[in-house]
């Protein structure tokens, strides 16, 4: 057992720290993504590995335990939006980190277009300007339920609003004239 007020590692390392290919693969996921270290990538590595394995788990057998088990695995990640709502135990084990951090509220701040790039949705984030049903939510690496992502929104006394709201209305403008 550990201390109480420490926790625990959520990540596993690389098993090889100088592996020129992961390196390149990680370094294009951060710049996409804007996430702030690899730390992040190797969580959702760790999220993806956990949930083939109990995939792997519950194909290996035929009973009823494992029928239930089998739908709150599912039902979880139908819930969070990483899988589709008509996917099956396989879809499982065919997903990637991306899937993962495509339902991060940074990355969903900034496909909205409440942000100009990931690096400033995750500092709006930090920073509280967003809110999701006005709520304000400070944590880059909330998983958005399927749901939530209409709710997610400014914060209603944040600043930042009318500024991305007129960055967005001359991007349009400038597209018509185009």
């Amino acid at each position: 057992m550990g201390h109480p007020r420490k926790a625990r590692k959520k990540y596993d390392t690389p098993p090889h720290p100088w592996n020129a290919e992961r390196i390149k693969t990680e370094n294009k996921l951060m710049s996409k993504y804007g996430l702030k270290n690899k730390k992040e990538i190797w969580k959702a590595d760790t999220l993806v590995r956990k949930y083939s394995r109990e995939a792997r788990y519950l194909l290996g057998f035929s009973q009823d335990q494992v029928k239930v088990e089998t739908e709150e695995l599912l039902g979880n990640l139908k819930r969070s939006g990483i899988l589709d709502e008509n996917a099956q135990l396989e879809n499982i084990l065919d997903l990637t980190v991306e899937d993962i951090l495509r339902r991060r509220l940074q990355t969903i701040v900034f496909q909205k277009g409440l942000a100009r790039t990931a690096k400033e949705a995750r500092m709006f984030v930090v920073h509280g300007h967003i809110a999701l049903n006005s709520k304000k939510l400070n944590s880059p690496s909330y998983v958005v339920k399927r749901g939530e992502e209409e709710a997610i929104g400014f914060y209603r006394s944040s600043p930042v609003a009318k500024q991305i709201e007129e960055h967005n209305k001359a991007a349009t403008q400038a597209g018509e004239n185009q």
